[in-house]
């Protein structure tokens, strides 16, 4: 790993405006700096300078200046000189801000806290595995006009309670409640560039992966981006709700690039420093979100720590997913795992661990990727695309379908052949994904065509998934790969992917509305929207007339939810766990089969047979001999017993799924 010259002024200390009521201690790191002069405004934005303060360089490269005095709402910028250079810049430690985030607020963060702040606390997700995660985006989940939710796209749309759809279906926090889900991934939610808050009432769509102020709620969410305060605020308010249902919150980070280079913060603070160069000194630009940031050098891997620690202190987030985590380095990830767990060891963990091969110029060995996931924490989880991709078909080819949707299409380029996949081949990678990608012995690993062998170490490390924001919706790719099929069997595909996500091992991850058929249909009626991120809300907002039309659809995962919730052996902690208590049994091709045994994780259940058919005619599936109670089954879900079998064969409905408990 290099080592950038400036990392010997690494320091530990506390940076940005220190506040008191008798003082402010502004505290800026800069090694290339010349002069810094700090400038007081009364406003966040517009012409209303206070004062300017030469800032005194001290040991590390830390310029500081303290100012006497309650100065609580006073807005503050740096003007720093570099190299000849003059710029004006906001401070990269701010935790407050005003409008479009261009100035820091000096703040007094115990007067943001709403009533019973201090006793707040996220639900215990005892393990990583409990967490039965849901994606959404603020604005979608509530601009709906028919959603009863008033403060739409806001972070109190999440605080109403009692709103409901023209149809009379629950919406907003209460259907969250309703569908019994324990985690909400917010797509991001720190103060980003792509919005300009001071147009708070104009529709304005982004998905957020644009950093700007990294330690600030964005402006557009709250009732008023001109204030510093209110943000912060309305932000606590919402987790605080989501809290008292019973609901974590996870927060999605995206510190692999900044909203823009040359006129961000970081680069004028320390030009060029917080990025990745080449051997040229050019700041690197190969990834797809351009101007790569560096968790290697010392001080931005102290502001990646400072900024999840702050956020699980002052906000109590309860988790975070990072945007691109191949982009980081493992030591980074790890540590920063050791930080959080000093503060709550139940702290949530995953990200994007893609092969983002000669984009990222850190070393193969030192990419926080799925394929090194074995240095990583066993707490630090990686998404699954051979759960994504094996169940619906690749996510980059619209036409091909995978294996609850097969249509033939599955290729992979290996060398010079192309090789051409079977079911049962896909069969494979589902029961590679069942056991969360980890070691065991009933997986024949020369068949699944993503891996040769598996990726984690633990099924801590792995979240199963059929759809996120990115890329088509699970009923779109569907509706891609089967569009001559009826609706009716399209809707047991949907189920099918839902069931496996939900009772697989690993931590499950569903996306917001994919338990009602969630469309993105484009708005000039020819075909459907991949990536939404700056679509309209036609495109992007949630129908909740869906959930009450594909009102079963909704009942059936609320169902595969509560077995999960129930019943820990769907959610075992360790492979050891696995190896011994998970059993394949022979089926064909199209069906996939197995036996969870011996109360598996303290399941009041001795044992469990799971059966997937994923074909379009019934099968009959030996079973062993026993009595046995069935609680899934057809569209039916949950764990009221629908029927009792006595015997050693079931027969299964075609693109259906079941499970069974009983003794053998």
């Amino acid at each position: 790993m290099k080592i950038d010259f400036l990392d010997k002024y690494y320091y530990s200390g506390e940076l940005g405006a220190i506040y008191s009521k008798e003082k402010t201690v502004f505290k800026v790191w800069s090694p290339t700096a010349e002069k810094i002069v700090l400038k007081l405004y009364s406003e966040g934005n517009g012409d209303n300078l206070i004062e300017e303060n030469v800032m005194t360089k001290g040991d590390n490269a830390v310029w500081n200046f303290t100012k006497s005095g309650d100065l609580q709402g006073t807005f503050y910028t740096y003007e720093v000189t570099v190299a000849g250079k003059t710029r004006e810049t906001q401070d990269i430690y701010s935790k407050a801000v005003g409008v479009n985030g261009d100035r820091g607020m000096v703040v007094d963060l115990l007067k943001t806290n709403p009533s019973g702040w201090e006793k707040d606390k996220g639900p215990k997700i005892k393990n990583q595995t409990d967490a039965i995660i849901y994606e959404l985006h603020l604005r979608d989940i509530s601009v709906d006009e028919d959603s009863e939710i008033k403060n739409k796209g806001k972070f109190l749309s999440l605080t109403e309670t009692g709103t409901r759809s023209a149809e009379g279906e629950k919406t907003g926090l209460d259907h969250l409640k309703e569908l019994g889900i324990n985690a909400v991934h917010l797509l991001p939610i720190f103060d980003f560039g792509s919005i300009d808050e001071s147009k708070v009432n104009s529709k304005q769509y982004n998905w957020g992966y644009d950093p700007k102020n990294y330690m600030v709620p964005e402006g557009s969410y709250s009732t008023n981006p001109f204030s510093g305060t209110v943000r912060i605020q309305e932000m606590k308010k919402m987790i605080k709700a989501l809290h008292d249902e019973g609901i974590a919150v996870i927060m999605d980070c995206v510190f692999n690039h900044t909203h823009e280079y040359e006129n961000s913060a970081f680069n004028k603070l320390v030009p060029k420093y917080y990025y990745r160069q080449d051997d040229d000194g050019n700041v690197v630009q190969n990834s797809q979100c351009k101007n790569d940031t560096a968790s290697e050098k010392l001080m931005f891997r102290k502001y990646m720590m400072d900024a999840v620690t702050y956020f699980a202190k002052e906000y109590h987030i309860d988790g975070f997913r990072f945007d691109l985590m191949g982009l980081h380095d493992v030591e980074t990830m790890n540590l920063m795992r050791k930080a959080l767990d000093k503060i709550n060891p139940q702290i949530l963990m995953y990200g994007e661990g893609w092969e983002l091969g000669d984009e990222v110029t850190i070393s193969d060995e030192e990419k926080a990727t799925k394929i090194n996931a074995d240095k990583l924490d066993s707490r630090i989880a990686a998404f699954s695309d051979d759960m994504r991709d094996g169940l619906k078909g690749h996510v980059f080819e619209p036409d091909w379908g995978g294996f609850i949707n097969f249509n033939g299409k599955w290729v992979r380029k290996v060398g010079k052949r192309h090789l051409a996949y079977k079911i049962a081949d896909l069969k494979e990678q589902i029961k590679f994904s069942i056991v969360a990608a980890t070691l065991h012995n009933d997986i024949e690993y020369y068949k699944v065509p993503y891996k040769f062998k598996p990726w984690a170490k633990e099924p801590t490390q792995t979240v199963n998934y059929a759809a996120c924001h990115d890329n088509n919706t699970l009923w779109d790719k569907i509706a891609l790969t089967s569009f001559n099929v009826p609706e009716s069997e399209r809707v047991k595909m949907d189920q099918m992917a839902a069931f496996i996500v939900l009772t697989s091992q690993g931590i499950p991850f569903i996306h917001n509305g994919q338990e009602f058929l969630r469309s993105k249909p484009d708005e000039s009626g020819n075909g459907f929207v991949e990536n939404s991120f700056n679509s309209s809300d036609s495109v992007n907002k949630i129908d909740w007339s869906r959930k009450h039309t594909y009102r079963r659809v909704f009942d059936y995962y609320k169902g595969l939810i509560k077995l999960r919730k129930a019943h820990p052996a769907f959610r075992m902690t360790t492979t050891a766990e696995i190896q011994k208590n998970l059993k394949f049994f022979d089926t064909k091709d199209s069906t996939i089969g197995y036996i969870i045994s011996n109360n598996a994780n303290g399941d009041e259940w001795e044992d469990i047979v799971v059966i997937i058919n994923a074909g379009d005619t019934a099968d009959k599936v030996s079973l062993p001999k026993g009595n046995w109670k069935v609680v899934v089954k057809e569209d039916k879900s949950g764990v009221d017993v629908l029927e009792a079998i006595s015997g050693d064969e079931v027969t299964i409905k075609a693109r259906t799924s079941m499970v069974l408990y009983g003794s053998m």
